[in-house]
């Protein structure tokens, strides 16, 4: 394709007024967008932090019953943004996606409302909840339709679309921390009803500052038809044509040509050829028989087979992902089983082993703005980088810090161990008989400290990577993608700490990790998760160096 350069050399008077009203147009969109988002968090996480407990007090569930309940309600708030993500990008388009999925949350903190305020049945409140589940399942989207409000094709709103990803991330955690501080203090303090109340004025919020942006929202990516479908075609094609040998010259496989770069595809740049997995350019081979009876089940065009090929090289990226979310998991689980060992007193007032996951959500706070406004720009002058680091180079110091935060838990715990060999605790300080002991809980503050960092890596840097590596009619379904590996590695760290605690516990030994900690082995597995880590960020670079980048034809 030939390129023109036209050089203008009256007044830029006018080009300076577009460009200060493209400005302002892209800065309210992204204030809406991130308005909306902290609202909807914050509903969210004022539901589901304290969700066991409402469960075992309002709704008389055993602990088991309970923590079954939130589990399975978690797993399938990790799922069903796929759904929302499949009928973004194929039908409804992101806007309208958006649109919808919200109304649908409002009804649901509705019913649970209504539910927590009358004690309700079970049924009832678990509609609700399920309810909720697809309904608040936008994250994928809405952090897609937010970059669509930038031009890539400027290299500067490019940059600031590379820190969009970056607020987008802290006003999630915004909403967490206030959903998970105030509101579980409302539900203790005050009452269900008024708890549950909360959330669901916070939901009609998000949906009017969703649509109060409408006018300023560049929603220029219509919906591109089933991904599913054109995925299915060039595999069928592909393997219809397995006798036919591809071209050396990519030239000569099939593509619909347009003056302006986009595809067949509706709402999709062409995609340039890669020479990886090269047994799919067979579906791209115009044979005679395809020109007798055309079939998009038998030729395929370049677009449509890079499509596939730009997923099949993410899986591998995303596979690595779900390693750091098992040990990123630990936050919720052996973090907390090491803390209820530990002094939570300051003063008279007692901290909770679970509320130390507040610093987790002040470090993502400080380090978004200071990754933003004092690394990128360093990182920029030394790398020479439009984005300071390369999305896979910035992912790859995530995996490397999450290692250090598991290091660090696992040297605390060594400490633990001989302060209860020092002082002969071995069965007296589980917390329940109000012993603790002589040892600080803030001594936990370092590791939640140095997870919060690994995720403004990492967890920030998968969502702008899914996106950008993304063809442009599945960047919902691929963002989605991305969320599924933090689901698998919850369900890898169950397994994980199940295999360990049986292995370990044979021949009548306690084993790493025994239900009194005490006289396990944690510290052992911390170990464990941190070479683990390391072996995920091993296989990472090599993944890295393997990794072909999208290119598209402009």
């Amino acid at each position: 394709m030939e390129v023109e350069t036209v050089e203008s050399n009256g007044p830029q008077a006018g080009s300076d007024h577009r460009t200060s009203k493209r400005d302002r147009r892209v800065f309210w969109a992204c204030i809406f967008i991130l308005a909306n988002n902290c609202f909807q968090y914050t509903a969210y996480f004022g539901v589901s932090t304290n969700l066991v407990n409402y469960l075992k007090d309002r709704l008389h569930e055993g602990s088991k019953s309970a923590a079954n309940g939130v589990t399975n309600w978690q797993g399938t708030c990790a799922i069903t943004p796929l759904v929302a993500a499949y009928l973004a990008d194929a039908f409804l388009g992101r806007y309208w996606t958006i649109t919808l999925f919200m109304l649908i949350s409002v009804v649901a903190y509705g019913v649970l409302t209504a539910s927590a305020a009358a004690a309700l049945q079970g049924a009832v409140f678990y509609a609700g909840l399920y309810l909720l589940a697809l309904g608040g399942a936008l994250q994928p989207v809405l952090s897609s339709f937010g970059a669509d409000q930038f031009d890539e094709s400027d290299e500067e709103e490019r940059g600031r679309q590379s820190s969009y990803f970056n607020w987008f991330y802290l006003s999630i955690n915004v909403g967490s921390l206030v959903g998970g501080t105030v509101l579980v203090w409302v539900q203790s303090s005050v009452s269900w009803g008024l708890g549950y109340g909360i959330p669901a004025l916070f939901s009609v919020l998000a949906v009017a500052a969703f649509l109060a942006g409408t006018a300023v929202y560049r929603r220029h990516q219509p919906p591109g038809g089933s991904p599913f479908t054109r995925v299915a075609q060039v595999v069928a094609a592909a393997v219809r044509k397995c006798g036919v040998d591809a071209p050396d010259d990519a030239s000569a496989l099939y593509e619909c040509e347009a003056g302006d770069g986009m595809s067949a595809i509706q709402g999709s740049r062409r995609l340039a050829h890669t020479d990886q997995f090269r047994f799919l350019d067979k579906a791209a081979v115009e044979t005679a028989s395809d020109k007798a009876q055309p079939s998009p089940w038998r030729l395929c065009t370049v677009t449509q087979v890079e499509e596939l090929k730009c997923v099949l090289r993410l899986l591998p990226v995303w596979a690595t992902g779900i390693i750091f979310s098992a040990a990123y998991s630990q936050m919720s689980t052996t973090f907390i089983l090491q803390g209820d060992t530990l002094d939570p007193y300051v003063g008279g007032f007692r901290v909770p082993a679970a509320v130390l996951s507040v610093f987790d959500t002040l470090s993502v706070m400080l380090w978004v703005p200071l990754y933003d406004r004092v690394i990128v720009p360093l990182a920029r002058r030394a790398t020479g980088h439009e984005r300071g680091f390369t999305q896979l180079a910035r992912m790859g110091i995530g995996l490397v810090v999450l290692a250090v935060a598991m290091v660090a838990a696992g040297a605390l715990e060594v400490e633990r161990r001989r302060v209860i060999a020092r002082h002969g605790m071995y069965d007296t300080n589980t917390g329940a008989d109000g012993r603790y002991l002589p040892l600080s809980i803030f001594w936990q503050v370092p590791q939640y400290v140095v997870v919060g960092a690994s995720e403004v890596f990492t967890f920030i840097g998968q969502m702008e990577f899914f996106y950008d590596q993304a063809p442009d009619a599945m960047r919902s379904l691929c963002s989605g993608l991305s969320l599924t590996s933090f689901a698998l590695g919850n369900y890898a760290s169950s397994a994980l700490v199940d295999v360990v605690a049986r292995a370990t516990a044979r021949g009548g030994r306690d084993g790493w990790i025994p239900d009194n900690i005490n006289r396990g082995h944690l510290d052992y597995f911390f170990w464990l998760l941190a070479m683990l880590c390391i072996g995920n960020f091993g296989a990472y670079i090599l993944i890295a160096r393997w990794y072909t980048y999208k290119k598209t034809v402009d």
